[in-house]
């Protein structure tokens, strides 16, 4: 049993994008466990109501908005909607992303618009509109979803790596920004983890699943992909009182990968 009051999360109000699967939905449901009231939001509302019956069933107090992170009136509609029906946000994670498997050749512009969009604008977009929220209520902490290949680069990913590196570079501008707000800001950076993102690389590459989850596992110490839920636990550190002097950051969990 997950002692609640242990991570000061408790009735904290917690935004997570990208909930509908992977390493979204694995921190909300991590959240719900440690007694946060978390809101999910997704592109996807078929999945993302779906995750939420899910989380109801176990007594979680969780809510599911529809969100285009890239889209600036969806932005302001969770804005409006968080302070209508809880006054302020203590916890954003910014986690949508999507991955296109392209050099800067074979790149379509729409490709680099969509995942720069949705990876790195959508980091600001939701951001502009959710800070002022989380400042007038005392506080809190932002989480962005990087990566490895924000840190080094990839082969055949470049505007991923192009809009990771920003989420990196962004987290610690706004961490620089809103430190005097009390509002902590850094970003968690995954290695591979077995995720449907993952997953769809292998048929981008024109791979066979299985095979390429196993070569995606090697190389690295501990030996194995990560799960989403290897992910949450260290968003929810970074989301609690555990990390309290943290800001500007950026944790890489990667079973030893960069290492």
């Amino acid at each position: 049993m997950v002692n609640q009051d242990y991570f000061g999360l408790k009735d904290k109000v917690c935004v997570v994008t990208g909930a509908a699967s992977g390493i979204g939905l694995a921190t909300a449901t991590l959240l719900g466990e440690v007694g946060s009231k978390v809101i999910l939001l997704d592109i996807n509302e078929a999945n993302g109501q779906k995750a939420v019956a899910d989380l109801k069933e176990k007594d979680f107090k969780v809510e599911f908005v529809r969100c285009d992170v890239t889209n600036a009136d969806d932005c302001m509609s969770v804005r409006d909607f968080v302070e209508a029906n809880y006054g302020a946000v203590d916890v954003l994670f910014n986690n949508a992303g999507v991955i296109r498997r392209k050099t800067v050749v074979d790149l379509e512009e729409s490709e680099w618009d969509l995942v720069i969009d949705v990876s790195l604008k959508g980091v600001y977009l939701l951001s502009k509109y959710l800070i002022p929220l989380m400042a007038n209520g005392g506080g809190g902490s932002i989480i962005n979803t990087g990566s490895g290949w924000g840190l080094k680069g990839g082969d055949q990913a470049a505007a991923y790596c192009a809009a990771k590196a920003g989420v990196v570079n962004l987290t610690k501008a706004m961490a620089i920004d809103h430190g005097p707000q009390n509002i902590r800001v850094n970003c968690i950076c995954p290695g591979d983890t077995d995720t449907p993102l993952l997953r769809s690389e292998a048929k981008q590459l024109n791979q066979q699943e299985d095979a390429f989850l196993v070569s995606s596992a090697k190389g690295r110490p501990l030996e194995r992909l990560g799960t989403p839920r290897d992910i949450a636990k260290g968003v929810l550190f970074l989301a609690s009182d555990l990390s309290s002097w943290i800001t500007g950051t950026d944790l890489i969990v990667d079973g030893g990968g960069l290492a």
